[in-house]
């Protein structure tokens, strides 16, 4: 896959003072869809943007007391910004989870799956490394998805299945149907992150993302039931794809299955 480029037509000084004056933006437009590779770098800088907020904020709690609250809200605020700066590039997935749900009923390609869980693995791994060498004298161990003591291992697994289920579900209605309002997606999505962490955070960590957990977890070297932050999301974006294709399936479509039952 290749994107032709323009190249961007001479410009005077002149004119371009006269657009800053007016306040007008020269927009620079793109013929075709974006490159693979630009698809590859949008997901890694996405994810490393969202990690280094939400785990940030983490950071921060432990100096300045933000609560659970405040990093909901980090998490919230910053999804719904990325969504909007990369998601015309490359769909703004930003986790192995919602792109593996996407591929397997939402017509995602298949190729494309190792280029962008790979570069969202490496904007996760390169984010916490840098805010472990930011924050050298906070603990590593705070932006870790780590379950609540007073939590089994089943619950947990229970608790990251359900609420990536909840946020794959917004982003399936918000983002790939095209009745919804599109320029509402960011905002559902952020709306639907900044929820789930408000009430899961203090049991699960909430991951939601297997980038968000191994990332953190090698820049900290703790692996600690890293197993179950990868496996839950995955099951529960999976299923909710699944689900939302079931509901947006035309009468017709379920009149035919029904028929084919029957026979």
């Amino acid at each position: 896959m290749s994107s032709v480029v323009p190249s961007t037509p001479e410009v005077s000084p002149k004119s371009v003072m006269a657009d800053l004056e007016l306040g007008k933006l020269t927009e620079m437009k793109t013929q075709g869809s974006p490159s693979i590779w630009q698809k590859a770098i949008a997901e890694f800088l996405g994810t490393y943007i969202l990690i280094f907020i939400g785990c940030g904020s983490a950071f921060i709690d432990q100096q300045n007391n933000i609560t659970i609250v405040g990093i909901a809200l980090a998490w919230g605020v910053v999804i719904t910004a990325m969504v909007y700066t990369f998601g015309h590039i490359s769909g703004a997935h930003l986790n192995p989870a919602v792109t593996l749900a996407f591929a397997s009923g939402l017509g995602f390609p298949f190729k494309q799956i190792p280029v962008y869980v790979i570069s969202q693995f490496l904007g996760a791994i390169l984010s916490s490394i840098s805010l472990r060498a930011l924050f050298k004298e906070t603990s590593p161990g705070v932006m870790l998805t780590l379950p609540n003591s007073l939590q089994n291992d089943l619950t947990v697994i229970a608790w990251e299945i359900i609420i990536s289920f909840i946020l794959m579900l917004v982003i399936c209605s918000a983002a790939t149907d095209h009745r919804a309002p599109k320029e509402l997606c960011g905002v559902a999505i952020g709306a639907a992150i900044f929820i789930n962490v408000l009430i899961a955070g203090k049991v699960t960590g909430a991951s939601m993302n297997p980038a968000r957990s191994l990332g953190p977890a090698i820049a900290a070297k703790n692996y600690n039931k890293l197993w179950m932050y990868i496996v839950a999301p995955t099951i529960g974006t999976i299923t909710a794809s699944s689900v939302y294709k079931l509901l947006t399936l035309s009468p017709e479509t379920i009149n035919r299955i029904g028929n084919k039952q029957q026979t």
